[in-house]
């Protein structure tokens, strides 16, 4: 009888363990659609987000055209990702423009300005900004493709607001 379950059991194991280790891979990316659309949040104004929804931000580390979140980095952050020979689309407030992509080791990952956009894992659905300023290195985005590092002020006085402070230098993190 013993014999008999540890038959099956090691198998059913073995199985498990590669579909845990398949399912954790599939984690460091999100095929978003694609789409990248501009909304506005009540704290930071408008900022890009996914098709579904999901906060987009920037990694200050990375450089124009390449990704510098990989291994760890890459299960909490995941890269905004297109299939080979498809485009990223601009959704409604999007400089289509400023979309492109950039080859990482297992997809294309969308671009905005140059820069790879990514999800944050503790951002479970639409409107969520957990992600914003982790480490002092994760930003949201706005539509001029510029980090947006401070919430918006609201002033006391009608008609008085401030914008967000953003970043638009050309090397931009």
């Amino acid at each position: 009888m013993f014999r008999h379950v540890m038959r099956w059991s090691l198998p059913l194991a073995f199985a498990a363990v590669l579909g845990v280790g398949a399912a954790m891979a599939a984690t460091s990316i999100s095929r978003g659609g694609g789409t990248v659309r501009l909304v506005q949040n009540s704290k930071y104004g408008g900022i890009l987000v996914s098709s579904s929804g999901l906060t987009l931000y920037r990694f200050t580390a990375d450089k124009k055209g390449k990704s510098n979140c990989n291994a760890t980095c890459a299960r909490d952050w995941r890269a905004l990702t297109v299939k080979k020979g498809t485009k990223p689309t601009a959704g409604s407030g999007v400089k289509a423009g400023m979309l492109g992509t950039m080859k990482r080791s297992n997809a294309l990952q969308v671009t905005y300005g140059g820069y790879g956009l990514y999800t944050f894992s503790g951002d479970r659905g639409s409107g969520q900004v957990n992600g914003e300023g982790v480490d002092g290195e994760w930003y949201v985005v706005n539509a001029a493709g510029a980090l947006v590092k401070h919430p918006v002020a609201k002033g006391s006085g009608a008609g008085s607001t401030t914008t967000a402070t953003t970043t638009t230098k050309t090397g931009w993190g």
